[in-house]
C-alpha cells in the first residue's frame, strides 16, 4: 500500500500533526491545495514537493508555522497516533509501520527539514532546493545540505530468567514502559552506544549484542536502530533524570506499552511471541 493523493490535493503538516479540512475523508486523503492557500497567508504555510524514496513521484505538501491557527472545522491528528495502527508482521510493512505511513513519515521528515534549512549554515545566503534529490544548495558558497538524520539505538535487554527490561522515561506523558534508547555519539560503534546507554540509564552491564531492526522516526529526525542484548550483571539503578523507573517483566505480566507503530512495540511483540 502506497500513498496516493488525488490531483490538486496535498498533505498538510502542523508541527508533527497531519491536518484535514472539512471536506477531507481520511487524514491520508490530503487537502485541496486551493483551500490551504485561502486559509493561510504565505508567511504561515510553506509549500514543498517531496520526492518518494524511489523518485517515482513528488508529493505536494504544506508545512505550517507554529503560529498558524486552523480554521473552524479543520482538524488534526498526531502522526504518531496514525502510526499506532501499525502491526507486527504482515508483508508490506516497514518495521512496525504500514508502508503508507513510512512514506508519510518520510514526507514529514523532509518537509520539516526544508522548513528549518532555508538559509545556508556557512554563509547565511538563502538556500535553493534540488527537488529530485531533496537537497539544499547554497548559490553563494556552494554548500550542499542533506536532510538531517540522527542515529539512535533502542535495545531489548533480557535476563537469565527470561524477563525483559522495560523502563518508564520522564518524558512519557502516561504510565508507559518501553525499551532503553539513546542517541549515538560521534566516534562510537553502535554496539558502544548500546552498552553506554544501558549502563548510564539503568546501571546494567550487557553482552551478546545483536541487531534486530530499524525504523525512521522523524520526531524530529531520528533513525531508530534496534538491538537485543543479554544482561551480564548488575542491579537496576535508574539515573533519575531520564529513567524514573525500570523493572524486569515476564511475558504474562507486561505493563502498558508503546503504540504498535513504534519499533519499540515491534521488538517487544517479537520477543513476546518468541520470534527473536
Amino acid at each position: 500500500m502506497t500513498l496516493k493523493l488525488q490531483p490538486s490535493r496535498c498533505l498538510v503538516f502542523h508541527g508533527s500533526e497531519l491536518v484535514a479540512a472539512p471536506d477531507s475523508g481520511d487524514f491520508l486523503d490530503g487537502v485541496q491545495t486551493d483551500a490551504v492557500l485561502e486559509a493561510f497567508p504565505p508567511a504561515e504555510a510553506e509549500y514543498f514537493e517531496v520526492p518518494l524514496i524511489d523518485r517515482s513521484a513528488l508529493v505536494p505538501c504544506f508545512y505550517l508555522k507554529k503560529k498558524a491557527v486552523l480554521p473552524r472545522f479543520w482538524r488534526s491528528v498526531s502522526a504518531r497516533t496514525l502510526a499506532a495502527n501499525g502491526t507486527a508482521g504482515p508483508d508490506g510493512y516497514c518495521g512496525a509501520l504500514p508502508s503508507v505511513m513510512a512514506e508519510v513519515f518520510r514526507i514529514f521528515h523532509i518537509a520539516q527539514w526544508l522548513s528549518e534549512s532555508g538559509f545556508c549554515g556557512r554563509c547565511g545566503e538563502r538556500n535553493t532546493i534540488n527537488t529530485p534529490s531533496a537537497e539544499r544548495h547554497c548559490p553563494a558558497c556552494g554548500r550542499v545540505e542533506y536532510p538531517r538524520v540522527s542515529p539512535a539505538v533502542i535495545v531489548r535487554v533480557t535476563n537469565d530468567d527470561g524477563r525483559i527490561l522495560l523502563a518508564h522515561d520522564s518524558k512519557f506523558t502516561e504510565n508507559i514502559y518501553s525499551l532503553i534508547a539513546g542517541f549515538y555519539e560521534a566516534g562510537e560503534r553502535l554496539e558502544d552506544t548500546v552498552e553506554r546507554e544501558v549502563f548510564e540509564e539503568v546501571g546494567l552491564k550487557i553482552k551478546n549484542i545483536r541487531y534486530l531492526a530499524s525504523q525512521s522516526w522523524p520526531f524530529p529526525n531520528s533513525l531508530m536502530i534496534g538491538f537485543a542484548a543479554d544482561c551480564a550483571g548488575g542491579e537496576i539503578r535508574c539515573d533519575g533524570v531520564e529513567i524514573e523507573d525500570a523493572q524486569w517483566f515476564s511475558r504474562d505480566s507486561l505493563p502498558r506499552l508503546p503504540g504498535y507503530g513504534s519499533i519499540a512495540r515491534f521488538i517487544i511483540e517479537r520477543w513476546r511471541e518468541g520470534k527473536d
